[in-house]
């Protein structure tokens, strides 16, 4: 590896962990502002969106730059296009903060209520998931990336139980109608977070082992995963 082409490699590394760090941060406001009821944690959170997505185009700007200008081979090249991958699924990761925080703020405006099923063990799950993705990516370390790929079975499977139990309490309380569906919607976001930090997971495990491990059983290959 050239000089000029390791510095870019190290450029794109601080840029894409600064990124990360400041997801992971909007997603655990946007869960705090649910927890606490807490609609001015709600509001920060939509108005930092933009941040996020300017540094999105900045990173993918140096990746093109890298790309082009440093024409990276084997593990450089899987390097840079893996963080291309997880750039756009931080930047996705954010609108779903945002989604959150919306969602925060309706439920803000309703009386308190018991959910129906463990919301507090979906978000818990969630966050751990979007954490472990981005230590894996900046230890690299493989052993990390796929515990994330574990959790993502564990977080679907409390996702498709939040569906039923809400149906029931909505029969059961029609008056808590609209804030049952806004954390429901609040759940599916946290799924879709889930399935960000998983394929945040898929990309390091492709960066340092140059397996493409999606829609796959397992890292060996053996028939198709589910999710």
């Amino acid at each position: 590896m050239s000089m000029h082409l390791m510095r870019e490699i190290e450029t794109l590394k601080r840029m894409i962990l600064s990124l990360g760090a400041l997801v992971e941060k909007r997603v655990q406001k946007a869960i705090a502002a649910i927890d606490a009821r807490d609609a001015a944690a709600a509001d920060e959170v939509q108005e930092a969106d933009l941040e996020i997505d300017q540094m999105e185009v900045e990173v993918e700007e140096e990746c093109l730059k890298t790309l082009a200008l440093h024409q990276p081979v084997a593990t450089d090249l899987r390097y840079v296009v893996a963080v291309l991958k997880i750039n756009n699924d931080l930047e996705r990761i954010g609108d779903l903060a945002v989604n959150i925080a919306k969602r925060a703020r309706v439920i803000c405006e309703h009386p308190t209520i018991r959910t129906p099923y463990d919301y507090r063990t979906l978000s818990t799950k969630t966050l751990e998931m979007v954490r472990l993705s981005l230590d894996s990516l900046m230890e690299k370390d493989v052993a990390k990336a796929q515990r994330v790929l574990t959790m993502d079975d564990e977080v679907d499977a409390i996702h498709r139980d939040t569906y039923r139990k809400t149906t029931a309490a909505i029969r059961e309380n029609p008056d808590n109608t609209d804030i049952l569906l806004n954390y429901l919607s609040t759940c599916r976001y946290l799924e879709r977070i889930a399935d960000y930090a998983t394929n945040i997971a898929e990309d390091v495990i492709y960066m340092m082992e140059g397996w493409i491990v999606r829609h796959r059983a397992g890292l060996d290959g053996e028939g198709p995963r589910d999710g």
